[in-house]
């Protein structure tokens, strides 16, 4: 039996060509960024002029997850805490449709100016996420991880959900975060376990999430466990602030610690509330690192409860007396989250938070657009801090004292 040849016209063989090229393309810019989106396609890159050293405010990198439902809450918080200055990496988990993830990387990409500082990223490669479980704990790190790839001109890390909002604006955040060693790592943390001891330490759970595509619950198995004599074991709050030389050392130090600590605590319930006060209070090249507070402000129930209770208009004055930069949970398009925006972000409804950086544009200028009064920037190396970052300051001076670092530092 003789092959048959198929000869294909000119015209035809050239669109072939092309079209396997675009494909190609395609494949080569969603591998090279391993299944991140890249959202600054249809804008020109600006030329940022950003600064870094002595006399300069340091960068964020913020880590914002989210589920299912959860694109237009992801979207406000990455307004509410946006800055030229800083790094941003949006992820929802399995819980998620994959239109959804698509429609926040648009909505992203929509915007002027994340997509002319393109510094916003979208996961677009998703995973399944137990907040119960450790793979929480490997969501962080990929998001780490992930952002140490992308650049490395950063010096904090922080963890947000989508359930989060700001009680500072950023230029609040970086006047505040400007004077400090970047060193330091804001983590709640304590040894004193009490009832966890036995009912997270001791029991053995499994995390389906770590091999099924679907969002699951962890189980626990009828087996339990000593408490560990190698290391000793710290817990605290799940939402952090980490500095960037800690976050190199838990995704790839040559120190074993890290990864002999996740191992551990693949089996440990809620790991996230305890594996990076473990590992950091447990390396002496960090231990000394430590602010024993997450700068955060919720409510608990009496008893408390997993979750922290709901805030609300009534939680206005409390939130603002207790000095905090971030607050948690709210639901989606809580009236009080627009107090928030008009008092102290000074946020337009559907826009960013105004900042030095942002040359605002006088309603002639602008048009009748509200939202659009920072289609024009000037010096993102310039900040100007008002009460909220000067409230957030005294706070932060407090827990920095010799005595009181002292203190607190991985008892």
């Amino acid at each position: 039996m003789k092959m048959r040849l198929f000869k294909l016209s000119p015209w035809l063989a050239t669109m072939a060509f092309t079209v396997a090229a675009i494909i190609l393309v395609v494949l080569f810019r969603y591998s090279r960024n391993d299944g991140i989106w890249d959202v600054g396609q249809e804008f020109e890159a600006v030329s940022t002029g950003l600064q870094k050293g002595p006399g300069y405010p340091p960068v964020f990198a913020y880590w914002i997850s989210g589920t299912g439902g959860e694109v237009r809450k992801v979207l406000r918080l990455l307004k509410a805490v946006y800055h030229p200055r800083n790094h941003y990496l949006l992820h929802l988990d399995a819980g998620s449709s994959v239109s959804e993830r698509t429609e926040l990387a648009q909505l992203v990409q929509s915007e002027k100016i994340f997509a002319s500082f393109r510094n916003v990223d979208v996961v677009g490669k998703t995973y399944v996420v137990d907040r119960t479980g450790p793979s929480a704990v490997a969501a962080t790190l990929h998001g780490a991880a992930v952002l140490l790839r992308i650049n490395k001109n950063w010096d904090w890390l922080i963890t947000l959900s989508s359930s989060d909002y700001p009680l500072v604006s950023q230029d609040d955040l970086l006047y505040v975060f400007s004077s400090l060693p970047r060193d330091l790592n804001f983590i709640d943390h304590t040894s004193d376990l009490g009832w966890k001891e036995y009912e997270r330490f001791d029991k053995i759970i499994v995390d389906p999430s770590l091999y099924l595509d679907r969002n699951s619950h962890s189980f626990t198995a009828t087996e339990t466990r000593s408490t560990p004599e190698a290391f000793k074991i710290f817990t605290g709050s799940p939402w952090m602030i980490l500095s960037r030389p800690f976050l190199e050392h838990c995704v790839h130090s040559w120190d074993n610690l890290p990864r002999k600590l996740l191992m551990y605590f693949t089996n440990v319930a809620y790991a996230m509330e305890s594996y990076f006060q473990t590992v950091i209070c447990n390396s002496p090249e960090f231990q000394n690192t430590t602010v024993n507070n997450d700068l955060r402000y919720f409510i608990w129930d009496n008893p408390p409860k997993l979750d922290p209770l709901f805030l609300n208009q009534s939680s206005y004055k409390d939130m603002i007396k207790s000095r905090a930069a971030f607050a948690r949970r709210f639901v989606e398009d809580e009236p009080v989250l627009r107090v928030v925006d008009q008092k102290i972000l000074k946020r337009p409804t559907n826009g960013v938070a105004l900042g030095k950086w942002c040359s605002v544009l006088s309603k002639e200028q602008n048009g009748e657009n509200a939202d659009d009064q920072c289609s024009s920037w000037s010096d993102i190396n310039a900040i100007k801090p008002k009460k909220a970052g000067k409230r957030l300051k005294s706070l932060v001076l407090e827990l920095v004292s010799d005595q009181k670092m002292h203190e607190n530092q991985c008892k």
